[in-house]
């Protein structure tokens, strides 16, 4: 992985406003974050590797789904509502692990998220019913869905904004990664060692990365160890602390202490400027996810393939993921730059909504494009080449919006970007569990093609969302700041 670029100007925002109750105050000059560039390349990498778990728990299931149906004894529809099982407590579940990581800190956080993690796997591996296979991965979920929103807040706590948007790039590349190479890999384990060894692989790399995340992770939340130069608790801090963080002095004792807000992340959800932006992003995602989902059945039925195959199948998916998050992470920080250096007034009346959602419009229209040419060439059984063709234009449109989207959450809430993350989780997953639990009966009723055509009607619809959040959006977070300040100063 590249180096991050120094951090070295202040967020302006997050100089301007701290989190209640946050036990220290984040210096107004000097460089963002203490931690040195070495520190930071090392810290996003572990917040990186932690994403994957998300990715590779949702995914690498995905092509052994017919085979499981068969060995359980059930039907691809009760084996899909695993799916939507995954996909409800992946939305619920950050908004309580997102809330610790924002008090008692990142580290001690996701070591707790990983001992979940691989407890549920471990059961997962040895499930003989269905009950046991729905109550597990809701556990999974619990676990795993909870890294993205931690490695958000870690990456938020150590890069400026002005280089947020290539690292967030990185870091949703590395997050997605398991989409291009889960399913293979998942086809593989299945076809060779039955479907439960994929549940025993993710024990083991789950215990791999836990063994060094207790080693080398500092902690980063700015909210107990501010620019990095104050010292953490004694739960917080890794043997390697030393080498891996800034020469740190003693938290002063007249720190208040941070307050549990499990609710943050609704409440951050229903601010108007985030709950149309977010909408408008959930129903993107959610018929991506559909996509997904019904790849898997829609592939065996359509083209007889085994489960290496539908594996393979998914790999189109995996790099459009990947090349969106890449592309757009570039430009993201390209666009923030140019409209930086051109804008002349008030620090606090910068257009980060124009800044960061310019490109939206462009995605938007290719996603609709890739649903039908998806829908439509499984529907009419043309070769294989061109849902798999669009497949890959899909995943680079849905996870092109998201990677933007996802930048300007943490934005614009720079003190509390992991509570902010799980709001957009919490989102996109609620629906894209109704949209899979809901694919194929859609898909027996009125055809492939019509129940794509369906979800595309509303994609368009959508873009009135858009508009609304350029007309008001600002006007909104504005009015939200300004509240949030005096709330400090009373």
């Amino acid at each position: 992985m590249s180096h991050p670029p120094d951090s070295d100007a202040t967020d302006s925002d997050e100089r301007h406003q701290s989190e209640e109750g946050a036990p220290v105050t984040v210096p107004t000059s000097g460089p963002y974050s203490r931690f040195t560039r070495r520190q930071r390349s090392v810290i996003v990498a572990l917040a990186t590797v932690s994403a994957t778990f998300s990715g590779f728990a949702s995914n690498i299931y995905f092509p052994a789904i017919p085979r499981i149906a068969e060995d359980l004894h059930t039907t691809i529809e009760n084996i899909n509502l695993t799916v939507t099982t995954y996909m409800v407590f992946q939305a619920l579940a950050p908004t309580l692990w997102g809330a610790l990581s924002d008090v008692y800190g990142r580290r001690v956080t996701l070591m707790c998220t990983f001992v979940v993690f691989i407890g549920a796997s471990i059961g997962l591996a040895l499930s003989e019913h269905l009950y046991q296979l729905l109550i597990l991965r809701a556990l999974q979920s619990s676990g795993s869905a909870s890294t993205i929103a931690i490695g958000s807040g870690m990456i938020g706590d150590v890069t400026a904004r002005e280089a947020r948007g290539g690292i967030m790039g990185l870091f949703q590349a590395g997050l997605l990664m398991p989409l291009a190479i889960g399913p293979v890999l998942g086809g593989v384990l299945s076809d060779t060692l039955g479907w439960r060894s994929i549940f025993w692989f993710l024990v083991i790399y789950g215990g791999t990365y836990l063994a060094a995340l207790v080693v080398v992770l500092p902690e980063t939340l700015r909210g107990l160890v501010g620019d990095g130069s104050i010292l953490p608790p004694r739960i917080s801090r890794a043997p390697l602390d030393r080498i891996l963080a800034p020469p740190r002095a003693p938290q002063p004792t007249t720190a208040k202490k941070l307050k549990l807000d499990i609710v943050a992340p609704i409440r951050i959800l229903f601010y108007p400027e985030v709950f149309v932006t977010l909408l408008f992003l959930s129903l993107h995602y959610a018929t991506w996810q559909m996509a997904v989902t019904a790849q898997s059945s829609l592939f065996k039925s359509t083209y007889g393939l085994n489960d290496l195959q539908i594996g393979l199948t998914f790999l189109g998916n995996g790099f459009g993921c990947m090349l969106g998050t890449l592309t757009t992470g570039k430009l993201l920080d390209h666009d923030y730059k140019r409209m930086h250096a051109r804008f002349t007034g008030d620090p606090a009346d910068f257009p980060i909504e124009h800044a960061r959602l310019r490109t939206v419009w462009c995605w938007s229209p290719l996603q609709w494009f890739a649903m039908l040419l998806f829908g439509w060439t499984l529907d009419k059984h043309l070769h294989m080449a061109a849902p798999i063709v669009a497949s890959f234009v899909l995943a680079w449109a849905a996870m092109s919006i998201q990677s933007v989207i996802s930048t300007y959450i943490v934005d614009v809430f720079p003190t509390k970007s992991a509570s902010a993350t799980a709001a957009l989780n919490l989102a996109r997953c609620l629906l894209g569990a109704a949209t899979t639990a809901a694919v194929e009966p859609t898909m027996k009723r009125i055809g492939t093609g019509w129940t794509f055509t369906l979800w595309t009607g509303l994609l368009v619809l959508s873009l009135l969302l858009l508009g609304v959040q350029n007309r008001w959006g600002a006007v909104w977070r504005r009015r939200r700041e300004a509240r949030e300040r005096d709330k400090e100063n009373a």
